[in-house]
């Protein structure tokens, strides 16, 4: 009989359970989404509680449909949402506030002030990141001075702090595991990416109290185990989602590099086993770590990819699927008149503009809701060649083909796009769910199913997207693109 992995895959929009055998291939997925609230202008909660039973609803409802025996079902992985943040109280499991979204940014002042003090320069050497409120340390730091609660049950050594990795993993061992592995920690703004230790600096400068923070261990790695029905199941792999597609997309050689298309866009670029600083704005981070070895990345995140689709949809009512936006496109392919940025939550890098807002630009009378749909689902490929751009200038390389994944890869008018205004051939692999792939890898690897030699034979390509645009037209496209970034810049700024 067939031997199994589980990816619980807890994403922004969603939480998902998705069932692999053992040659890699999908037996089954199931899927809630999960709310997201908005208290404030910039705030972006969810809640705990239901993120959790969601997760462990898809993965039940799984076994049980598929009739899975739980002898076969040889691992765990968890892949997550990164940055998200959750504190709650030890004894009683219960969450002390909702969980702060990756999203948010109450604490952009807060930001912007540690930036006046000069404290950028040493926190970029210990984190590889920039001060920014997408990061958990300012969100840990803000529920610990505005929930009372928060700070006396750390005074009593009663409070956790967790990744939602680290929230779902401590539900699933019943409270016995508090641990995070090295993708995750190393997008908290706290963890030094260079000694691989919590930083005492660091914690010092947020005030944060050391014991609320979970183990570090590497991404592959028997974390505990998930007793169901007198079964135990061990947890062998744990990363952050865009961590793990690049895992699942087998970039294992420093160079290559991945797209993923989610509710925002990452691309990730294999560094090696030391880290490099940008100096474009682009993040350090460490991609995965196995057994002793440390894989490290470059990485430049778009804060909204997907999400805008989903906008089109859910706020403007200008399509009633995610695939309309295709059709559409296609149907009007050749008109450029419409330029849509998508600064919802401020721009991510190369610009790092916490005040920007969105916009639209080029509206005449003879704009329809068709021109608003292409050009926002433009915007995705825009913001990608910003980001490949910077990648490639700061690491300096040529980046000669770009591997894609995620829910909007499936989207073909997209993908073109991508291409045309890249002037690059893009991959879409077989398997687009990389992030749910590569978190089964690392658990599989940790159980003996698989070796990474094994796995870059598994890599399939589904379709890939070759330039046709004239070169000329994608200059004066790329031009006007950047003009409307310009525009957008500062627009809540004091």
């Amino acid at each position: 009989m067939k031997s199994y992995i589980l990816s619980l895959d807890q994403g922004t929009s969603s939480s998902r359970t998705i069932l692999f055998d053992q040659n890699a291939q999908i037996q089954g997925i199931n899927q809630i989404e999960t709310k997201q609230f908005y208290p404030h202008r910039g705030w972006v909660e969810q809640d705990p509680i239901e993120i959790f039973n969601a997760q462990i609803k898809t993965l039940k409802y799984l076994i049980k449909d598929k009739k899975i025996p739980l002898s076969k079902i040889k691992g765990i992985g968890i892949t997550n949402q990164r940055e998200s943040t959750i504190l709650w109280n030890k004894a009683t499991g219960k969450p002390v506030y909702n969980a702060i979204i990756w999203q948010d940014n109450r604490t952009s002042a807060y930001c912007k002030s540690l930036k006046e003090k000069g404290e950028e320069t040493v926190i970029r050497k210990k984190t590889g990141l920039v001060i920014d409120s997408y990061f958990s340390a300012t969100k840990i730091k803000w529920i610990l001075e505005n929930v009372p609660e928060a700070r006396i049950l750390a005074d009593k050594n009663l409070l956790l702090f967790g990744t939602i990795d680290t929230w779902i993993l401590w539900n699933l061992t019943n409270g016995k595991v508090h641990a995070t592995d090295y993708s995750n920690a190393s997008r908290t703004l706290l963890f030094n990416i260079n000694s691989l230790e919590w930083d005492e600096d660091l914690l010092n400068l947020f005030n944060i109290p050391k014991n609320i923070l979970p183990q570090v261990k590497p991404s592959s790695y028997h974390f505990g185990n998930f007793d169901l029905e007198n079964y135990s199941i061990p947890i062998c792999g744990i990363a952050g989602d865009q961590q793990a597609a690049l895992f699942g997309q087998a970039c294992f050689t420093k160079g290559e590099s991945k797209n993923t298309y989610g509710t925002g866009s990452f691309l990730l670029l294999n560094t090696g086993n030391t880290p490099k600083l940008s100096k474009f704005g682009l993040l350090t981070t460490i991609a995965w770590g196995i057994g002793n070895k440390v894989t490290y990345a470059l990485e430049g995140s778009v804060f909204v990819s997907g999400a805008a689709i989903k906008w089109l949809r859910d706020e403007l009512n200008l399509i009633k699927t995610v695939e309309e936006s295709e059709k559409i496109s296609d149907q009007i392919k050749d008109d450029y008149s419409v330029f849509v940025v998508p600064a919802f939550s401020g721009l991510g890098a190369p610009y790092w503009d916490m005040n920007a807002k969105g916009a639209i630009f080029g509206l005449t009378q003879n704009t329809g809701k068709e021109q608003i749909v292409k050009a926002t689902l433009e915007s995705l490929a825009y913001q990608s060649k910003d980001l490949i751009l910077a990648m490639q200038e700061d690491a300096q390389i040529t980046i000669s083909s770009l591997k894609v994944d995620g829910g909007a890869s499936s989207n073909n008018y997209l993908l073109q796009f991508q291409s045309d205004i890249l002037s690059l051939e893009v991959e879409r692999a077989k398997i687009i769910e990389s992030t749910a792939l590569g978190v089964a890898y690392l658990a599989g690897i940790e159980i003996g199913i698989w070796t990474m030699e094994e796995i870059l034979k598994k890599r399939k390509i589904d379709k890939t997207f070759k330039p046709k645009m004239n070169p000329n037209t994608r200059e004066f496209l790329y031009k006007k693109w950047k003009n409307a970034i310009e525009r957008t810049k500062d627009w809540d700024a004091d």
